[in-house]
């Protein structure tokens, strides 16, 4: 591997964005030495548009803007908003390989979604671009690596927290206060986000 930056690509909905998002990423930055990790908030993510109602890309990257603010090497990433239509995490890689050649890319997913990466657009080509990093939460077993990927393991502590047990507590009035960054928390307020969803 050449002497290029490192960089790590988490993408998710962030809808909202939580600890377990920025363990990932912090953890995955200091095991592999990555120069930054970025947190690209999915524009239209197609495997969750037809399930459920999601926030509006602009509210959740400004949520992850905030969660994100004044952490070192962790940057919000609006690539996919700016593109427009659908979230592909191949297209993606594509667009960020172009605008910084030289860079090495580590794409970082947990090892629920590496079991799954099958039902991905274009993986094929995706795992020629990019090294999967797949991190493993404490007492969360650890499936067999998947095929034609070059793979490295991060492990973190195990957080039982989730997108849509937070979207629910915030809806039902509850406290989110540590599981959702302080900043994050005030930016939902404002942005009078989860308060009436069920």
């Amino acid at each position: 591997m050449g002497p290029g930056p490192r960089v790590g690509i988490l993408g998710g909905t962030f809808d909202p964005v939580h600890i377990g998002h920025l363990v990932a990423a912090t953890w995955t930055r200091d095991a592999l030495a990555l120069d930054r990790v970025l947190l690209v908030v999915a524009n239209e993510p197609w495997q969750k548009t037809s399930v459920r109602r999601v926030t509006s890309a602009e509210d959740r990257l400004a949520v992850v803007s905030a969660a994100v603010d004044g952490v070192p090497g962790l940057e919000p990433c609006r690539i996919e908003i700016d593109r427009g239509g659908p979230s592909y995490t191949v297209d993606t890689v594509r667009q960020l390989m172009a605008a910084h050649p030289g860079t090495h890319f580590y794409l970082v997913v947990g090892a629920d979604v590496a079991a799954d990466l099958d039902s991905w657009h274009d993986v094929a080509t995706l795992a020629t671009l990019v090294t999967l990093v797949v991190v493993d939460r404490g007492g969360v077993d650890r499936g067999p690596d998947p095929e034609g990927w070059q793979v490295e393991h991060v492990a973190i502590p195990a957080l039982d927290v989730s997108s849509s047990g937070l979207r629910q507590r915030l809806a039902d009035g509850q406290t989110v206060d540590v599981l959702i960054p302080a900043p994050a928390i005030l930016c939902i307020s404002r942005l009078g986000l989860y308060a009436e969803r069920r």
